[in-house]
């Protein structure tokens, strides 16, 4: 009860609010300074608020971060309703749920009794921001773990809070708040002011996957694109006739086809994880698109399939005397994008799997009809007159 007084006296004398050595900047063991909060008390009204108020017009958004590669990890904007697989932690220190948020690039918690602000810490001052951000873990797709760390460093696969800045998500048994590598320190949003440590907990994404596939593929042809290029020449044959009367060639062209197919679900795969996709490829014909018998295919690179084809014909040029005779090798391509939507499963080294539903889109140049084209016989230039 004395240490309860103490402390409240503390809070209350806006001198020792700016001292260097308070209960924040006791790094080691807090076990004789922690401070008491109630766990639905809501921040008082003299509390220094960084408050951009909601619009009327304000929509859900949301931005996929580019520096959590190869997750679908989402920073979603509050909308007066928490999202669903919203990122949380059970606070067992005042037994409440708190959400991770962040307000521009500072990570702090929401919680719904405190009101619709993040409380962030930011220099010797929480503050409660809006509009904010809430992490979503979409379909709980990723596993997401808590590290120990110390002294500014962070586990590998960490969460950061924005591009280009080393500033991730962070706790410790007293609730959320930020890991500011350059400053070695976690900094804890309480109440209105901010308390620092060298020991915390990072959250990180597992990435310790073996396998992954995509199955159950469904294509909306519905909203499907086809560009159609211009003929383009890939194989040519020409025969000279010196001679005074029509000479006769047959001649083989052949030309090996590669064909890449893009299966874009939105987020890359990681490097060195075997990755199947059991599909149809489709293909456009007259008649429309069809598609072709079901295979499992291993992607080569991020999120490819390359296939290829020899595509062979033959040509007869007959040649009048004192003529050059040419025939080409066509090939007529074209660009299909089609929307779809499939089954992701992962599974982990641990034996654990992952599944949810994904959409994307199917994207590949591919030959429609390969043509031989001959043109009219030239006289030959030069040639003795028969």
């Amino acid at each position: 009860m004395k240490l309860s007084v103490l402390l409240l006296l503390a809070l209350q004398t806006p001198g020792l609010l700016s001292k260097d050595l308070d209960i924040g900047n006791n790094t080691e063991d807090l076990d004789d300074g922690e401070p008491e909060i109630n766990a639905n008390q809501s921040m008082p009204a003299d509390v220094l608020l960084s408050v951009a108020n909601l619009s009327p017009s304000t929509q859900v958004q949301s931005s996929k971060d580019t520096t959590n590669v190869g997750t679908i990890l989402e920073w979603v904007t509050w909308n007066n309703s928490l999202p669903n697989n919203s990122v949380s932690i059970d606070n067992w220190y005042v037994h409440r749920i708190d959400y991770i948020c962040k307000y521009k690039c500072n990570a702090g918690f929401y919680n719904p009794d405190m009101g619709s602000y993040c409380h962030y810490p930011s220099g010797k001052h929480t503050h409660a921001g809006s509009p904010f951000e809430v992490l979503v873990n979409n379909g709980n797709f990723e596993i997401l773990e808590w590290n120990g760390d110390s002294h500014g460093s962070v586990p590998k696969n960490s969460v950061r809070i924005c591009p280009g800045q080393d500033v991730y998500v962070g706790k410790n048994k007293y609730g959320l708040g930020e890991v500011i590598t350059q400053d070695k320190h976690f900094y804890l949003p309480w109440k209105w002011s901010v308390y620092k440590y060298h020991d915390y907990q990072v959250l990180t994404i597992n990435k310790n996957v073996v396998n992954q596939r995509i199955y159950d593929v469904k294509y909306n042809t519905d909203n499907s694109e086809i560009l159609y290029y211009p003929p383009e020449i890939v194989r040519e044959t020409s025969i000279n006739n010196y001679e005074c009367r029509p000479v006769v060639k047959t001649d083989t062209l052949s030309k090996t086809i590669e064909v890449e197919h893009r299966w874009d679900t939105g987020f890359s795969i990681e490097v060195g994880v075997k990755t199947t996709i059991k599909a149809g490829i489709p293909l456009v014909f007259s008649t429309g698109i069809t598609f072709s018998t079901e295979e499992t295919f291993k992607f080569s690179w991020q999120n490819t399939v390359v296939t290829s084809s020899t595509e062979t014909i033959s040509v007869q040029l007959t040649t009048p005397p004192n003529s050059s005779c040419m025939a080409r090798m066509v090939q007529y391509k074209y660009k299909i994008s089609i929307p779809f939507t499939a089954f992701l499963t992962r599974t982990y080294a641990n034996g654990e799997t992952r599944t949810m539903l994904i959409t994307g889109t199917y994207d590949s140049v591919q030959v429609k009809e390969v043509q031989a084209v001959t043109n009219r016989c030239e006289p030959l230039e030069n040639a003795e007159p028969c």
